[in-house]
């Protein structure tokens, strides 16, 4: 079958090429097009271009290995990337999206942790503390929650956070 005067062998290989570089392109200047999924879940450049790839390679491997009309090797093309692009989304790029999103914390998931102060907290006044976390080191300014100083080196119960600031009273753990 010839498609625009050409085999469709070669349409096929051009559209493979033409994705692989543009996945290329993406990876290195994806920050351009990040919100497009915002607008659609379809709209996901990573899912286009992923469709397009496995259309084209399929297409291209179908014509080369079986001897099936052109149409019905596309149409099996179509329905293979679509299988694996929904395949790829549900697998791979949704837990991705939700794994980048449990790396941050809130300020109200920072109640009822331990933090060590890394500057000293006087009565009334204002120290530092900082709180390991999954992402790396945590650090806070912190005032005494009952007015009392606390030296710096200890460790500190976190309980409440106001406007940026853990209200912290020392830790001494039951099971020592």
């Amino acid at each position: 079958m010839t498609l625009f005067g050409y085999p469709i062998e070669t349409i096929y290989l051009i559209l493979l090429i033409i994705s692989g570089v543009a996945t290329i392109l993406y990876l290195f200047f994806g920050d351009v097009l990040e919100g497009a999924d915002e607008i659609s879940p379809f709209l996901n450049p990573v899912l286009i271009l992923a469709f397009i790839t496995f259309f084209s390679a399929g297409g291209f491997i179908l014509e080369k290995v079986t001897s099936l009309h052109s149409i019905i090797i596309m149409i099996i093309a179509v329905f293979m990337a679509a299988l694996l692009d929904l395949l790829l989304n549900i697998f791979v790029l949704v837990p991705m999206k939700s794994a980048e999103q449990s790396l941050s914390y809130t300020e109200k998931s920072l109640e009822g942790r331990v933090g060590k102060t890394i500057v000293s907290i006087p009565q009334q006044g204002f120290g530092e503390v900082v709180i390991e976390s999954y992402s790396g080191m945590i650090s806070k300014p912190a005032a005494s929650f009952e007015d009392t100083p606390i030296e710096e080196g200890k460790e500190v119960l976190v309980i409440e956070v106001k406007d940026g600031v853990l209200y912290v009273t020392p830790y001494q753990p039951s099971f020592k």
